[in-house]
């Protein structure tokens, strides 16, 4: 893939996901992302268990690895002065500089919009929050499954039923990974803003914003229709039942999302061998399937149930109306579209160590991302200092001594 973002210096100081996601896609593209830790402890992530998967296993952990790849990794002891100067120096080589820490935090640590301003009027500053620069909730923090995700109305609205348990994030960093590739869209988009006109901008993108966006069509009618929330419904009784899912006889689904039934339906019919259900007046066109749904959709089940998942994957593969297979996470491993496309390579850590990660889903002149390993804590600590910033190894050493660096 072209490295759109080569020569483009990102220095990214934030912990668990949103802004690292974004940070992530930079490194998909091109730029250099160094990215300041911990000195003792790294970034949060590495020791987060998250879904029942401690970290470490095979030497992996699972999240830092997604959203931490192909980046260079410092560790840097932020409240010693000297680990200060050294971060203020990268801040002076810097393009955009990227962060979530807290506003009290960032005051603390010098690395607030002013701060870094004052030392390169220049640079890019992205934000990455909870709940947006503004208003009361400003200066709270927040995770996706919290603010993404139960705030926006997007886990009512998921719930099956009204008396049914609360519907959880679907993955780890679910919201954390969408809000992170609109977060990166921004920053690149203030870089051709100051290319265009020498201004450099700061770019806040948050949680909640992002779960907003995702959840505006629901918003939307919603508000039409006078109610608080649009619910899923039940899908015995969908409005239209070749926008559905059904189950096969070896307890698989295949989802319909023939929008335009009317132009599928006979051929759709035919392959089912059931040319009789396309002339019933009853299902004859969109308007009677919809005033007859519930009737079509049980004997739709019945005819799907009698037949294996391979059986209707290769009778639907004929006809052009749109469906998919239900499937588990882990068939992405295999699948010919995604392997085909790269957004899922397996990406080599040495030492017979690798990993697959999915790349950032956008592609340039035909090509996805060559994506390369998370690093270890520090990994690139003295390589930075000593080559970008010009630090002799003695005081390297020093540096090293009085825990500054890592």
């Amino acid at each position: 893939m072209t490295a759109i973002l080569k020569g483009i210096r990102v220095l990214e100081v934030a912990e668990y996901v949103m802004a690292p996601a974004a940070a992530a896609v930079l490194a998909d593209w091109g730029a250099d992302v160094i990215k300041v830790e911990h000195a003792e402890r790294g970034d949060m992530v590495r020791s987060t268990t998250s879904w029942g998967v401690r970290p470490g296993i095979n030497g992996f952990t699972y999240v830092w690895e997604a959203f931490n790849r192909g980046k260079r990794s410092i560790g840097l002891d932020l409240s010693k002065p000297e680990a200060r100067e050294i971060l203020y120096d990268l801040i002076r080589k810097a393009d955009v500089f990227v962060t979530n820490f807290l506003p009290r935090s960032r005051q603390k640590l010098g690395i607030d919009v002013d701060d870094v301003r004052r030392i390169n009027p220049d640079i890019i500053y992205g934000r990455g929050s909870a709940y947006g620069p503004h208003g009361p909730d400003a200066a709270k923090g927040g995770f996706d499954g919290l603010t993404y995700w139960e705030e926006t109305g997007a886990s009512l609205s998921a719930m099956p039923r009204e008396d049914g348990d609360l519907v959880s994030l679907p993955a780890p960093a679910f919201g954390d990974s969408q809000v992170g590739m609109a977060f990166a869209g921004g920053l690149v988009a203030a870089l051709f803003h100051r290319e265009r006109t020498g201004e450099a901008l700061v770019v806040d993108s948050s949680l909640l914003s992002g779960g907003m966006w995702a959840m505006q069509a629901a918003l939307v009618g919603a508000n039409l229709c006078g109610v608080e929330m649009l619910r899923n419904g039940d899908r015995s009784k969908a409005a239209s039942p070749l926008t559905n899912s059904y189950r096969t006889s070896d307890g698989h689904f295949i989802a319909l999302a023939m929008l335009q039934g009317d132009k599928y339906w006979k051929d759709l019919c035919d392959l089912m061998e059931r040319p009789d259900l396309a002339s019933n007046p009853r299902y004859v066109d969109v308007e009677a399937r919809g005033i007859n749904n519930v009737a079509l959709i049980a004997e739709l089940d019945r005819i799907f149930a009698q037949h294996p998942l391979a059986h209707w994957q290769a009778l639907l593969s004929t006809q052009d109306g749109q469906w998919a297979t239900v499937q588990p996470v882990g068939a992405l491993n295999r699948n010919a579209q995604a392997l085909a496309n790269g957004f899922v390579q397996t990406v080599d850590y040495g030492g017979g160590r690798s990993i697959n990660l999915v790349a950032s889903p956008v592609m340039f002149d035909g090509a996805s991302p060559d994506l390369a390993p998370a690093p270890e804590l520090g990994v690139d600590t003295e390589m930075v200092l000593n080559e970008d910033l010009g630090i002799d190894w003695d005081r390297i050493l020093e540096l090293k001594e009085i825990g500054a660096i890592t």
